[in-house]
């Protein structure tokens, strides 16, 4: 296992956002670019994830109020759903990233497997949230 110097961990948030601002993310060219744009490719994505989450919670709380007490659930339902998708999700891209295993790519792979999987969920749950049967 590698260690990182403890003087390096207090340093790395001095310097990240110094290099958020240099990353063109639409012409990123080195890996350490790349697995930045990635990262926060997907960090856009959980984001949109959480409101979609929310909204779909909000909305299986409102079908749980509309059913008798010994009928409801939709709502336990849901969190039982997105907790496994989360666990799926996370083996799913660490799966992908053996593509690169062991490379600089990897972490870049994972980002983009998580950033792909996570908008293909939040718009299931938007859908959820906007369903009126």
């Amino acid at each position: 296992m590698r260690l990182i110097p403890a003087a390096l961990i207090c340093l790395a948030p001095l310097t990240l956002p110094a290099f958020a601002q240099q990353v063109d993310c639409t012409n990123a060219s080195s890996q350490n670019e790349m697995t930045f744009c990635a990262e926060q490719d997907w960090m856009a994505a959980d984001a949109d994830l959480n409101a979609a989450y929310k909204a779909a919670r909000d909305r299986m709380r409102a079908v749980d109020a509309d059913l008798p007490k010994d009928q409801q659930g939709a709502e336990a339902q849901l969190k039982q759903a997105q907790r496994a998708w989360v666990t799926f999700r996370d083996a799913a891209c660490a799966a992908e990233g053996y593509m690169m295993h062991g490379g600089s790519a990897e972490p870049m792979v994972i980002y983009g497997c998580r950033a792909f999987l996570t908008r293909q969920r939040a718009e299931g749950l938007w859908g959820l949230a906007d369903f009126e049967g």
